[in-house]
């Protein structure tokens, strides 16, 4: 069943479900869901199209040369293993779909793709039957499969190529498939990623591109989740200005030949996926392969910071994360600074996240809308933000600020509730008296 979610004005919602606001105090003055997963589409030479597949770092290091047609360690991974440094789950779609299948006469390749053209054929006289042929597969210089028929008829497809049934079986030293292509990542295919991920629960989504229509495609995307939808997460983009908490903004290109100039998405999304509400990414030290670009002056590190832009620069010898902020500059009544945090969007967003998922699962429909069903709502949600308490993320909880209400109609409830979210320390101010 859809539900409703998101952010509201006036009691005036249609659809079942939980809208919860977050604001900004005035400028004068149950159990926690885990993190670390990220949704990412990706440009490979090889590989599922079509399909979201979703991936955990085990998945990854044992599978990637069944999925992507590479081994764990190969160049082409590069990006995946800085995502996977920190991500534990990855939802991820092939974007360039649609490329040229490599082939030779007996076999088609499974998916389309310049990586199909290292795929061959050997064709042996089986030792044992002389009427019959040993039919191997190779990939790169990988066996994949090894199957003794005595015609092609008998041959059955495996993980990487379909046989051609009609083909008459030859000794062959190895015959290589040719005329594989790849397809190009269009905003069809990104579109088709986003709708696929609108069922799927994750913590940051990335998008590794320069082109600015994708990019706002992205950060709409989020927005229309985030606020009208209920769907609380936050997405990664290079040098996308959205002014909006929802958005993390990398300014970092990389100096690698070859590579995406958006390749510090990467590490970033899987950071601010499993990064955990009571911690920040700041001074964080990028572990990954790639070499951002990070010469930057001080006055150029604080333009950064003032323009919402989050920033690898150089310590010694690590390159590390400047402050770990999002993109929001223009602050409001209800919206303040404390909300260019990324601290504080995790915090909010698991509050939301949490609280939607109980009510959803365990009142919605269910508990009567009488005074003893809002006392439960309400020792649940004080449950749930003690939790948060005694994990710092939040300070000064009482069970007074949280209310639960009759709304308007029966079926409604109103909870107001109230914290404030713990921040770690970045900056010292220090003074010394000698005598």
């Amino acid at each position: 069943m859809a539900l409703g979610g998101g952010t509201f004005i006036a009691q005036n919602k249609i659809l079942p479900g939980s809208y919860i606001n977050f604001v900004s105090l005035a400028a004068a003055s149950a159990s926690l869901s885990d993190r670390g997963v990220a949704a990412l589409g990706v440009e490979m030479d090889w590989g599922a199209e079509g399909s979201l597949i979703e991936l955990t770092a085990e998945d990854f290091m044992k599978k990637s040369f069944k999925i992507f047609g590479h081994e764990y360690g190969d160049d082409a991974l590069k990006g995946l293993r800085d995502l996977f440094l920190n991500a534990r789950k990855v939802f991820t779609y092939r974007l360039n779909s649609g490329g040229t299948k490599a082939s030779n006469t007996f076999a088609t390749a499974l998916w389309g793709g310049t990586r199909g053209n290292d795929l061959k054929t050997i064709i042996k006289t089986n030792v044992d039957d002389n009427t019959k042929f040993d039919v191997i597969t190779v990939l790169g210089s990988t066996e994949v499969d090894k199957q003794t028929v005595a015609s092609a008829a008998g041959l059955v497809d495996n993980d990487f190529c379909t046989f051609n049934s009609g083909a008459t079986l030859a000794v062959t030293a190895g015959t290589a498939f040719t005329g594989g292509t790849n397809g190009t990542a269009s905003s069809t295919q990104h579109q088709d990623f986003l709708d696929k991920l609108e069922s799927k629960s994750f913590n940051a989504l990335g998008a590794v591109t320069t082109e600015a229509t994708i990019k706002t495609l992205y950060a709409t995307y989020t927005a229309r989740l985030r606020d009208e939808i209920g769907k609380k997460f936050q997405c990664v983009l290079y040098s996308k200005a959205a002014d909006y908490e929802g958005v993390i903004n990398v300014k970092n290109t990389v100096s690698d030949v070859g590579a995406n100039g958006a390749s510090m998405v990467y590490w970033t999304t899987g950071k601010e996926a499993a990064k955990p509400i009571n911690a920040s990414a700041t001074n964080d030290i990028y572990d990954g392969e790639f070499s951002p670009v990070v010469n930057y002056t001080q006055s150029q590190l604080e333009s950064a910071i003032q323009a919402g832009e989050f920033v690898f620069h150089q310590v010694d010898d690590d390159i590390r994360v400047l402050t770990d902020i999002n993109s929001l500059v223009t602050t409001s009544d209800t919206k303040g600074d404390i909300f260019k945090d990324n601290q504080t969007i995790r915090v909010i967003d698991q509050i939301a996240n949490d609280i939607a998922v109980l009510f959803n699962t365990r009142y919605l429909g269910s508990v009567p809308n009488d005074h003893a069903g809002r006392v439960s709502l309400w020792s649940d949600i004080v449950k749930h933000h003690k939790a948060l308490q005694d994990i710092r993320a939040i300070e000064d909880f009482s069970d007074s600020d949280v209310t639960v209400d009759q709304g308007d109609t029966k079926k409604a409830v109103v909870v107001s509730d109230s914290v404030t979210i713990v921040n770690t320390m970045e900056k010292l101010y220090m003074t010394v008296y000698v005598s």
